[in-house]
């Protein structure tokens, strides 16, 4: 009788469209927007409009009215597919292009630098924080192999990467926030190692965004207004 109950209630499970949308989901969809100008799809009057449409949206559902009628949305969200739980095979050494260590001291990692294919870091009753939010990431790929030992690992990535976590905890905690970036040529930053009675935690840095990134596409977009222009 309870079953047959649960079942006659409504889903109120809120629908994709009704979710709150963020500032990462207003950045997609005014970047398409541009693409969108630089094509000759929209005016400059157009696209000032829907521009300030999408910055004063409250859900996804506003802010897909913006781009529906734009084939570069859909297409995009077709060829769009979440990045891989595991590296590559061989596209990884095995020998870490970078040691970060703490033993019974911190170790930090951060600013502008430049990341190699795998970095190891080690917490033995201490402390290592490596943020990415500055990097520059030659590789599509990177591995982090994080030890704790009655110490921390704290890891931090930009917001328009992909982030996966392949670790584990033995009375520790190992917590890795996954996260897909729009853009299938995003880095992929993979987290593995384990945690012995400490923390290994990776999640975003909300507001950082991978800056070569965004310069590929500014490129791009340029190159597009160029061309649209010399016709």
């Amino acid at each position: 009788m309870d079953l047959q109950k649960h079942a006659q209630q409504p889903d109120t499970a809120p629908r994709a469209a009704e979710l709150r949308a963020s500032d990462a989901d207003r950045d997609r969809v005014a970047d398409l927007l541009r693409e969108a100008l630089a094509e000759g799809r929209l005016t400059a009057d157009e696209h000032a409009e829907r521009v300030e449409g999408v910055l004063a949206a409250k859900t996804v559902g506003e802010l897909e009215v913006f781009i529906q009628d734009l084939p570069i949305a859909h297409q995009r969200g077709a060829a769009h597919a979440s990045a891989p739980n595991r590296p590559t095979a061989g596209a990884i050494p095995v020998d870490p292009d970078d040691n970060v260590v703490a033993v019974f001291s911190a170790a930090v990692r951060k600013g502008r630098w430049r990341t190699g294919r795998r970095i190891h870091a080690y917490a033995v009753f201490g402390s290592v924080e490596i943020d990415l939010s500055e990097a520059l990431f030659d590789h599509q790929q990177v591995v982090i192999k994080a030890f704790s030992v009655f110490g921390s690992v704290d890891i931090r990535v930009p917001e328009n990467v992909s982030l996966r976590g392949m670790g584990g905890g033995v009375l520790g905690t190992f917590e890795v926030d996954t996260l897909d970036a729009a853009d299938d040529e995003a880095p992929v930053v993979y987290v593995d190692g384990w945690a012995v009675l400490g923390t290994v935690e990776a999640r975003p840095k909300r507001g950082r965004l991978v800056a070569d990134i965004l310069d590929r596409v500014q490129r791009k977009m340029d190159k597009s207004m160029r061309r649209h222009l010399g016709h």
